[in-house]
């Protein structure tokens, strides 16, 4: 996900707008991540329930979740899963 400050909402509305557009971003003030900007068809997709991706925190992640992230985790350290796939 994305990143942008505060400061580069007030400076680059178009840019921060349009990647917001795409997918959710985070706005940070003072490092600290503080708000989620996204497009209101992806917000209604997630109120209504029709959007299937859900954010799990590591230790609330289904174990089936955590061992495909263990799994490409380790295929990215050994610098596999880059450019290989299609």
């Amino acid at each position: 996900m994305r990143q942008f400050t505060t400061g580069d909402l007030n400076k680059q509305v178009g840019d921060v707008t349009d990647a917001a557009s795409r997918e959710p971003i985070v706005l940070t003030r003072h490092n600290k991540p503080r708000f989620v900007l996204m497009s209101y068809e992806h917000y209604e997709r997630m109120r209504s329930g029709k959007d299937p991706r859900r954010a799990h925190h590591l230790s609330e992640m289904p174990d089936e979740h955590a061992e495909l992230f263990g799994e490409a985790i380790e295929r990215l350290a050994k610098g596999e899963g880059y450019d290989d796939e299609p």
